[in-house]
């Protein structure tokens, strides 16, 4: 399963691994080059519900001003693997509706954008979150090294989740029957190299 897949030419070398599934939340290069995904996924791109190879996906549209082209559009999805809901908000431009929370719910582990930028400012980064109430947190779509893009670091994210001391991890096991009893951030690292 693979979540917007970047280009080489970000600076950073993809995973090589095969994928089965690719969701694209919108059609800019950075989150839409699933061509250079390795084996020959299915791919998701525009709000609805698919299942495929055990894997159910559910894309709701997020971001669309009135009278813009659809280039321009952001679809979140939530994926179910295993009895767990992983919930990838995508470059979410515009705070989240009543509708489009319960469209997304329920939420074990979310994906959230914390750079600001292209994406939610961070009060309403914080909003999404308490709304979709995930169990686990995962900030995405910050400054890394590497990459040179306007975008501001996990650390302003942290700060104001008052946590000083988060450690990146390399991996996360989530079953069902271990997501914790309350709220928690986990902060990954780069799985991607410097090109």
């Amino acid at each position: 399963m693979l979540t917007d897949p970047f280009p080489s030419s970000l600076g950073l070398r993809p995973d090589t691994r095969p994928a089965t599934v690719v969701t694209v939340s919108n059609t800019h290069p950075n989150h839409s080059s699933w061509d250079e995904v390795s084996g020959s996924p299915k791919v998701f791109d525009a709000p609805g519900e698919y299942e495929f190879s055990g894997v159910s996906v559910r894309g709701v549209m997020t971001s669309l001003a009135p009278g813009a082209a659809i280039e321009h559009r952001s679809v979140a999805y939530t994926i179910e693997i295993d009895r767990v809901n992983v919930c990838h908000l995508g470059d979410i431009t515009v705070p989240l509706t009543p509708q489009q929370v319960d469209e997304l719910a329920p939420v074990d582990i979310l994906l959230l954008p914390t750079g600001g930028s292209c994406t939610l400012e961070l009060d309403q980064t914080l909003q999404a979150m308490q709304d979709l109430n995930p169990k686990i947190v995962i900030p995405m779509h910050h400054k890394i090294e590497g990459v040179d893009l306007p975008i501001q670091g996990v650390e302003v994210f942290l700060r104001r989740m008052g946590l000083d001391d988060v450690e990146p991890q390399g991996r996360l096991v989530v079953t069902s029957t271990n997501l914790p009893a309350d709220r928690r951030v986990v902060l990954l690292s780069p799985s991607a190299r410097q090109a």
